[in-house]
Parts: C-alpha cells; sequence; structure tokens
C-alpha cells in the first residue's frame, strides 16, 4: 500500500508562524504534524507501506530547500520509499493529488495534511474505497457527504445551503488508485473545474456514477491545525494521548534549576528552565531557556527565550524572545517582544 500526502498549502489561517515554517512542518509535541500524521496511518492500516509520496509546494512558497530530504528520512524510517513532488500553483484537490501521478496506483491512502487524528482504519474488502467523514456544526466550508444504506451517495463540495453536516475531513483509501488517476487526469484535459479549481470530490462523484462503492470511514477524534487556538489545543490532545501510552516527552538533559515540569508535556534536547512552572500540556522546542515564568496549555518551538512570563492558549515560533506581561500570546519566528 501507498500513503499520498498533499502538504503544498501555505497555511495563511496559521500565520504568522507559517510564514517561515509550511504548516505541515510545524511541530507539535516534537515532531512535525506531517510525520505524526504519516506515523498514525502506518500504524493502524495492518498492512505494509510501500512508498510514501508527499506534495509539497516550491521554495519561493515558504518550503526550504531541505524538506525533501527531511521528508524521504520520514518515510525511510517508516520502513517505506520516500518521494516527494512539487506543486507548483495551488489548483484544488484533485491537481495536488495528480502532482503524484507518477506514485498514484495500487491501493492508496490519500491524507491531506492539515489535520490530526484518531479513526478505524478498518477497511472493508467489499468497497472500492472509504472517505474519513465527521459532523461539522458549518459544512459550507467543507466537501460533504450524503448516505444511504451505509454506502456514500453524493459527495458536494462547500454547498451553500445545508445538504448534510458530514463533512470529509481529507482522509481517503481507494482500492486502486490508477482509477483516481485515470479520473483526474480527465477532469484536467477537460478543464472541469469547481469554485475556479480541480476538486477531488468531482473525481469520486464520477467515480460513484460509474459504479464505485465508497463508504464512510469513523473518525473518533479529529484534530485541527489550522489556526493558533486550534493547533494549540492539538498539542494538548497530543501530549494527552502520548501520557495515555506511559510516553515521557523530557528530554534527559533538562537542566531544572528551582523548577518544575508537570506533565504531560514536551521538553527538548538542551531546554534550561530556571524558576519557572511549565505545564500541563506545555511543548518546548530544544535548545530553548525559560527564566521566571509560569505556562500552561502552550507550543512553543526551538531556540526561544522567555523571561518574566505568565503564558497560558499561547504559541510562539522558533528563536523567538519574549518579555512581556501578556499571556495568550502567539509571535512568530525571529519576534522579539522584550
Amino acid at each position: 500500500m501507498k500513503i499520498i500526502v498533499p502538504m503544498a498549502g501555505i497555511g495563511s489561517r496559521l500565520r504568522p508562524h507559517t510564514l517561515t515554517t509550511p504548516k505541515p512542518l510545524t511541530v507539535i509535541a516534537g515532531k512535525p504534524i506531517v510525520q505524526r500524521l504519516v506515523e498514525d496511518i502506518t500504524s493502524v492500516v495492518n498492512t505494509k507501506i510501500d512508498e510514501i509520496a508527499f506534495i509539497i509546494g516550491p521554495e519561493n512558497k515558504g518550503f526550504p530547500s531541505n524538506t525533501k530530504d527531511k521528508l524521504k528520512k520520514i518515510a525511510e524510517e517508516l520502513g517505506a520509499k520516500g518521494s516527494v513532488y512539487v506543486q507548483d500553483e495551488a489548483l484544488g484537490t484533485a491537481h495536488a493529488i495528480y502532482c503524484a501521478k507518477d506514485s498514484l496506483s495500487g491501493p492508496c491512502v490519500v491524507a491531506f495534511a492539515d489535520t490530526l487524528f484518531k479513526a478505524d482504519f478498518t477497511l472493508d474488502t467489499n468497497a472500492d474505497g472509504a472517505i474519513w467523514v465527521k459532523q461539522v456544526e458549518d459544512p459550507s466550508a467543507f466537501g460533504v457527504v450524503k448516505l444511504k444504506d451505509g454506502f456514500i451517495t453524493d459527495f458536494i463540495e462547500k454547498p451553500k445551503e445545508f445538504i448534510t453536516d458530514l463533512a470529509i475531513i481529507g482522509i481517503y483509501y481507494f482500492k486502486d488508485g490508477d482509477k483516481v488517476r485515470e479520473e483526474i487526469k480527465y477532469l484536467l484535459d477537460n478543464d472541469i473545474k469547481e469554485h475556479g479549481e480541480y476538486q477531488l470530490t468531482n473525481v469520486l462523484e464520477s467515480l460513484k456514477q460509474q459504479g464505485a462503492k465508497f463508504i464512510p470511514g469513523k473518525v473518533d477524534v479529529w484534530m485541527d491545525c489550522g489556526k493558533k487556538d486550534p493547533t494549540v489545543d492539538t498539542n494538548k490532545q497530543i501530549l494527552g494521548f502520548e501520557q495515555e501510552k506511559g510516553n515521557n516527552l523530557v528530554a534527559k538533559n533538562v537542566i531544572l534549576e528551582n523548577s518544575e515540569i508537570i506533565q504531560p508535556c514536551y521538553v527538548g534536547e538542551n531546554v534550561v528552565l530556571r524558576n519557572t512552572k511549565i505545564g500541563p500540556y506545555v511543548s518546548i522546542g530544544e535548545n530553548s531557556v525559560v527564566e521566571n515564568s509560569t505556562i500552561t496549555n502552550s507550543l512553543i518551538q526551538t531556540n526561544v527565550e522567555i523571561k518574566n512570563a505568565t503564558l497560558d492558549n499561547a504559541m510562539i515560533g522558533n528563536y523567538a524572545k519574549y518579555n512581556q506581561k501578556y499571556t495568550s500570546v502567539s509571535i512568530g519566528d525571529y519576534t522579539e517582544l522584550t
């Protein structure tokens, strides 16, 4: 089986953090979002993953030059071949997947690197595919599905009027990736767009009309990483899951000087805590120094300096410096508030 991961979006809703780091590479509890995504899928599909194909954006859209090497390493550590493709222009979900056409064959999981999840991945071999969905309050921002007798009957992209509240969360299984590739090619060749883009929902609707049977997948937990507050909450949930599994995410060489760590927390290598209390639900990246501070429920990246702070529901980027009175802050890489 293969995993296809479109991740070329610039993550504008998560700015300023995505001005220097693409959203799928944002680190949560010590690992990039995209790494957690493919690790979770690999652990639950109950079959060998032969290849993981990533679709990234160009360097001028914020993707560092070493992105390809990092992604290939993630795949290799999971025992799979790593392939990386570039989507030069954002032309929709179907177009993004087609950028990896050389890898789109056989059984495959397509997972957009926007969210993390906990889901039932028991695959029905009698179905042609599975689409993971979840009830949402406002379905107008999503592709949605209608159901009958356990099968999906309709795919609708961002409905203006209420049709159903079952939103597609961006995780798909296809028994035959070749058919998906061919149908996307037809869409592109005939310039069939919706909302100005080539949409995967149109591909799914066409395959269904040709006789393909799709079933809904069950999602237990859906963790959004689109904006600052949901991303901080995702960090909290991930830390809780790691604690349930008995994992200690505090590096052994953390220096504690009159300080306390209230679990669950992630604390990276070479972090120094002086006269500080952190936790619960705090992630602090490597080589950071925190002094005279109290921090709860926050996501802090690497090489950060924090002094005299009381932080809650905060998100602080790499190489930032903070020494202020505000509690729920969101500051990007290399920002200084001192």
